[in-house]
């Protein structure tokens, strides 16, 4: 069933309008493209060894059941929190957050992560593989398996607040992280690779990084900062040439902390006074968009909307105009949202103000919430307040890759009524070949519109169906006319195919 937006849209248009360099898609109450992501974390979430094999299926299918219906078009799921793996793999054991014991296989045996891509594929949301890349423990209490390569190659790795990391400036670490990346995609219909913002660790009172002997190996009179740096860029470019040279078409998503750098240490930093990127966790995020290492950057802006020290407001303009030809979704914090009052607009949340700076910035093109269990847990409405209001029509995820391919449309088309129901049919275009490719037809809009209504297929409000499936329901009333695209591995659309009923 269509979902008509009734809710008056005139007064956000014109102050919509009056904004300079204003995304042309943030003129309708909600944009027909936009990415509406959601982190699903395993680490530290005991509900995941609780559950048999069959209450976690059926959980995975609830979480994304909510988050579909909250409008949600991707799920960013953690399958590997620490060097361990949420999915079959011969190269690092089982993780413990799944079955209770890293190493311990779940029993039945089952693949979370195979079983997580079909079931968001199914629902036509995308599916972003979340990886953590150095970390190996998270706590001091962990003991790690005797083959494991810290027990068998330790100068590999360094303590660090009761933490064990690899060690950055290893090419074996890059080569291992790298190694797990091109395993995931040479055996997983993934969206996207996604590395989230611990890269050195976040610093501790009076504690400094043990990684004395690996600077005197291989610094060569570097400062221990820039060499640092240096480290992490060799990963973030290898494994964006890892990722592209097997599978062009997943992106590479990156979501930092929410402050490259504060003016005070650099003009072109934020009006800012937090910890930062650059300096404390030696990311050079923006570089990495500037030489196109990255597809997006999805930086966490969890404080609320005027914080003192990182004002969330400023910081996603600051965003915007240095996302370096990235595509920028805000990483938004779904309990401080609800929490925090928003006097400026007479509101006691800052949901409403958080999404129409989203839609404002012409760079962003989209959010990411934080966490996605407070979503499907409708923490203080806010599931009800998407569903209804900035998430209630289906978005498609934003178009990326070469904007001139368009792929070939849906053939055969039909409308086919039974007894249980009218349905369209349709035939999926030709495959370029047998492998696969990044015009391949993954995805399918499906377009409502009533008789005598303009049939434009940019109002959001006519989708109905974004399907992996040749087949859906439709209304049975005469007089109506719908209209199916083809969407490719790279959101890429092709012209519509009508059909009058």
């Amino acid at each position: 069933m269509k979902i008509r937006n009734i809710i008056c849209t005139t007064a956000l248009a014109i102050a919509t309008l009056l904004q300079p360099g204003v995304n042309p898609e943030a003129m309708a109450q909600n944009p027909k493209r936009e990415f509406r992501g959601a982190w699903l974390h395993v680490i530290g979430q005991s509900q995941w060894q609780n559950k048999s094999t069959e209450q976690a299926k059926a959980y995975i299918r609830e979480q994304f059941d909510k988050l579909q219906d909250a409008g949600v078009n991707a799920v960013i799921f953690q399958v590997r929190p620490t060097a361990d793996a949420v999915y079959k793999s011969d190269l690092e054991p089982w993780s413990q957050w799944l079955t209770g014991k890293r190493g311990k296989a779940p029993s039945p045996m089952w693949d979370p992560m195979e079983y997580a891509i079909e079931e968001a594929h199914k629902r036509g949301m995308e599916f972003h593989a979340w990886l953590n890349p150095y970390r190996v423990t998270s706590t001091s209490a962990e003991v790690l398996p005797a083959n494991h390569a810290f027990n068998k190659e330790p100068h590999r790795f360094f303590r660090y607040n009761g933490q064990i990391l690899f060690d950055p400036a290893y090419q074996e670490n890059r080569d291992f992280i790298c190694e797990v990346v091109s395993d995931i995609l040479d055996r997983y219909d993934v969206d996207a690779i996604h590395i989230d913002d611990y890269f050195y660790p976040y610093p501790a009172p009076g504690k400094s990084i043990p990684d004395d002997a690996s600077y005197k190996k291989f610094g060569n009179g570097k400062p221990r900062a820039d060499w640092r740096r240096h480290n992490v860029d060799l990963l973030i470019e290898q494994l964006h040439s890892t990722i592209k040279e097997r599978k062009p078409w997943v992106r590479f998503g990156i979501s930092p902390f929410g402050i490259w750098r504060n003016k005070k240490s650099d003009p072109r930093g934020s009006e800012s006074s937090g910890l930062q990127n650059y300096d404390d966790l030696y990311a050079d995020v923006i570089l990495w968009a500037k030489n196109g290492w990255v597809d997006y950057l999805a930086p966490q802006l969890y404080w609320s909307l005027d914080t003192k020290a990182a004002p969330s407001r400023t910081l996603a303009q600051w965003w915007n105009d240095n996302a370096n030809g990235a595509q920028v979704y805000i990483g938004q914090d779904v309990k401080r949202t609800m929490d925090s009052a928003d006097p400026g607009n007479h509101d006691r949340n800052e949901l409403d103000t958080k999404v129409k700076i989203s839609r404002r910035l012409p760079n962003v093109q989209g959010n990411v919430w934080w966490h996605g269990y407070w979503v499907t847990g409708n923490y203080k409405g806010a599931a009800d307040s998407l569903a209804m209001k900035y998430q209630s029509t289906i978005a498609l995820p934003p178009a990326y890759g070469d904007r001139k391919i368009v792929p070939e449309g849906v053939r055969d088309l039909k409308i086919e009524t039974d007894s249980e129901g009218t349905f369209l049919e349709w035939e999926a275009p030709h495959k370029k070949s047998s492998r696969d490719h990044e015009t391949d037809a993954v995805r399918y809009v499906v377009y409502e519109f009533f008789p005598g209504e303009e049939q434009d297929i940019n109002d959001p409000q006519t989708i109905v169906s974004l399907t992996p499936f040749t087949r859906v329901r439709v209304e049975s009333e005469r007089g109506m006319t719908y209209a199916v695209t083809v969407l490719d591995r790279m959101n890429r659309e092709s012209k519509p195919t009508f059909i009058y009923y």
